[in-house]
Formats: structure tokens, C-alpha cells, sequence
């Protein structure tokens, strides 16, 4: 495992264990991408530069090889000219380019090496980045429901007043007793009517009963009709 990724796995933990103790996460995690955001804009900057400085490397080394290659061939055309003292000074700065391409060839690898490092990091950093911006909107939506949640808790407090449950099953008895008095009155009002009509029918029997006394009476007093 490299550094960096080690230190990120510390740094990512970290930031966790602290997002799981924050009382207030979306700013905390808000704090962390602006942060990370600028850490990115400095990695990014840095390797533009890495770039440039790489590219100006492989601009010397190169060069170095050319001018190595040129003097070795001046060499040669020295020597079959018969010219060794001009051939000897080619040759002696074809081993100063080759000695000087050895080393700027050896920086540039390097410096490659750390591009393609620091090229891992910042996707690395993106990556972390859209991770946490994923955790900002989870955390903002659990904040928006309990937001939520505490409104509707008001509004059913603020209900309160209104009937419940209870109040339903005393109106329920209240309706229920007048019921049963309506009921109770109609069956009064029943025995009362034939309590009458039982009452008028005796009166007509006893009526009756008078009106043939006196029929019988009037008969024997010689009443005759």
C-alpha cells in the first residue's frame, strides 16, 4: 500500500468518524468539500506544472540526443578528412551529450512517474469528492424528513382540540341514551293508547250492561218498545 492511499484511508475514516458525531453533518460536510474542492484545484495546478516541467526534460534530453548523434557523425567526416584533432573535439563533446541526454533522460522518467502518481491522486480525490457530495444530499434528504416529520407532529398537536376518538364514543352514548328515550317514549305512548282503547271497550260494556238493566226494569213496569 502507498503512502498517499494510506494516509486517504486515514484521512476518509476520520472524516466518517466525525460526520457520525457532528450535530450538525451537511455543514460539516459542506466544510469538507470546499476543502477537498481546493485541494483539487491546487493538485490539478501542480501537475499542469509537472507536465510542463516534464515536457521541458524531454525537450533537453532529446536535444542532447540529436546534438550527440550530429557530433558523432562529425566525427566520422573528421576522420576520414583526416582531420583527428577536429574528429577528437567531436567525439569529446558527443560523450559530453550522451553524459548530459544519460541524465535529463533519467529526470524525465521520474518526472513521469510522478505524474502518473499524482494523476492517480487527484482521480482519487474526485472520486472521494463525489463520495462525500453523494453523502451531502443522503444527509440533507434524512435532515428534509425529520424537517418534515417535526412539521406534521405540530400540525397533528395543533389538531388536538378537534374530536377524538374518545369524544366520538361519548357522542355515540349521548345519541345512543336519546335513542333509547325516543324508544322508552313511543312504548309508553303504546301502553297509554291501549290502556284507553282497553278502558273506552269496558266503559261500552258497562254502558251496556246499564242500558239492558234498564230496559228489563221498563219492561216490567209495563214499558213496552
Amino acid at each position: 500500500m502507498s503512502l498517499g492511499k494510506r494516509f486517504r484511508d486515514i484521512t476518509v475514516a476520520h472524516f466518517n468518524e466525525m460526520l457520525e458525531h457532528s450535530e450538525d453533518p451537511v455543514r460539516l460536510i459542506d466544510k469538507y468539500l470546499g476543502s477537498q474542492s481546493e485541494h483539487i484545484r491546487e493538485s490539478e495546478r501542480l501537475l499542469q506544472q509537472c507536465l510542463t516541467h516534464a515536457a521541458s526534460l524531454r525537450q533537453q534530453y532529446t536535444s542532447a540526443e540529436q546534438l550527440r548523434e550530429r557530433r558523432d557523425q562529425q566525427a566520422v567526416l573528421a576522420m576520414r578528412a583526416g582531420e583527428e584533432h577536429i574528429a577528437r573535439m567531436a567525439l569529446q563533446e558527443k560523450l559530453q551529450q550522451e553524459e548530459k541526454a544519460a541524465q535529463y533522460k533519467e529526470l524525465y522518467e521520474q518526472s513521469k512517474l510522478g505524474i502518473v502518481e499524482l494523476e492517480e491522486q487527484i482521480q482519487q480525490l474526485k472520486a472521494d469528492f463525489d463520495e462525500i457530495a453523494s453523502k451531502r444530499s443522503y444527509y440533507v434528504a434524512r435532515l428534509e424528513s425529520v424537517r418534515l416529520q417535526q412539521r406534521m407532529n405540530e400540525r397533528m398537536r395543533s389538531m388536538g382540540a378537534g374530536p377524538t376518538p374518545r369524544m366520538f364514543d361519548r357522542l355515540e352514548e349521548r345519541v345512543s341514551d336519546m335513542e333509547l328515550n325516543a324508544r322508552t317514549l313511543r312504548e309508553v305512548r303504546g301502553q297509554l293508547r291501549d290502556a284507553w282503547s282497553h278502558a273506552g271497550n269496558a266503559a261500552a260494556d258497562a254502558l251496556e250492561q246499564e242500558l239492558e238493566k234498564l230496559r228489563h226494569k221498563l219492561k216490567q213496569e209495563g214499558w213496552n218498545r
